[in-house]
């Protein structure tokens, strides 16, 4: 199948930068979610992205142009009824993920691709939910989309090896490296990753040293370009607690376990850079 269409639902941090790079790279978006007012605030943000680009001489101001004329704003659902791909990239729910599978059901053409954003929900799930299963995929994008490379391409045990072609070459479009990881709780980079960023509010829920020590001594110590807590502030602490909510339900097991600590600022509503508060305050610079 040629995919000539996109939609994507969800505007968020990563719905907006996997909208930014499929319209770079010559696909015709259509950009949803649940109001009119935030998707036209994500066109903005990815205008100012190009403007950048522009800025540092990294695309020229053409370039520029037709990505933003190749993004259009929709209100509804029915818009996707020609769409060749859907991307879901809501919050990370699976009731609300679900709830919206059930309603594009009624709307997208049978041979249309669907595909989910999710960092940690079984795709095998979410595929059941689907009209048809087989054209339902996991596409794993990471934060800030237009800067990371990879792309994890999940199948559920549903999903057909056509399917996986597809995505795996419109990956390839957008300029990313994809790689095929198994449908479990967390695929291959947030299993590594959110266990060892959750250890690091451990470390700072017991006491054994400061955030940013913490920080430094992993930059330090393990080369890591940044710190896991500041990781954790960049990602959002909410996006880390459910991911991990997952794992420890399927996978089971103590390394799962959220830290109390993240827990507790979940709650709080300090939930990293979005919040202006999380591990470190960024609400003074």
């Amino acid at each position: 199948m040629t995919i000539q269409n996109i939609g994507i639902i969800g505007v968020g941090t990563m719905g907006s930068g996997i909208a930014q790079v499929a319209a770079q790279s010559g696909y015709a978006v259509l950009l949803k979610d649940v109001s009119d007012d935030r998707a036209k605030k994500a066109v903005q943000k990815i205008e100012g992205n190009l403007s950048k680009l522009v800025e540092k001489q990294k695309i020229d101001q053409t370039v520029k142009d037709k990505t933003l004329q190749n993004i259009k704003v929709v209100s509804d659902l029915t818009s996707f009824k020609e769409g060749d791909l859907i991307i879901e990239a809501i919050t990370e729910n699976p009731q609300a993920k679900q709830e919206l599978f059930r309603q594009l059901n009624e709307v997208v053409k049978p041979d249309a691709l669907i595909a989910t954003n999710t960092s940690s929900i079984s795709i095998t799930l979410l595929a059941a939910g689907v009209k048809n299963p087989g054209r339902f995929v996991g596409m794993h994008f990471f934060n800030p989309v237009p800067l990371m490379r990879l792309v994890e391409i999940i199948a559920g045990i549903q999903t057909t090896e056509e399917t996986i072609k597809t995505a795996t070459e419109v990956s390839e479009k957008l300029g990313k490296t994809p790689a095929r990881i198994k449908d479990s709780a967390g695929f291959a980079v947030n299993r590594i990753l959110i266990p060892m960023i959750n250890e690091a509010a451990y470390a700072l829920y017991e006491g054994v040293a400061d955030a940013k020590t913490i920080d430094a001594v992993m930059q330090l110590g393990a080369n890591h370009p940044m710190g896991p807590l500041a990781l954790a502030d960049f990602v959002g602490l909410d996006v880390l607690l459910a991911a991990l909510e997952v794992m420890q339900h399927d996978l089971g097991g103590a390394k799962y376990q959220p830290c109390p600590l993240l827990r507790k600022m979940v709650e709080a509503g300090w939930l990293g850079r979005k919040t202006g508060r999380g591990f470190f305050d960024y609400r003074i610079s």
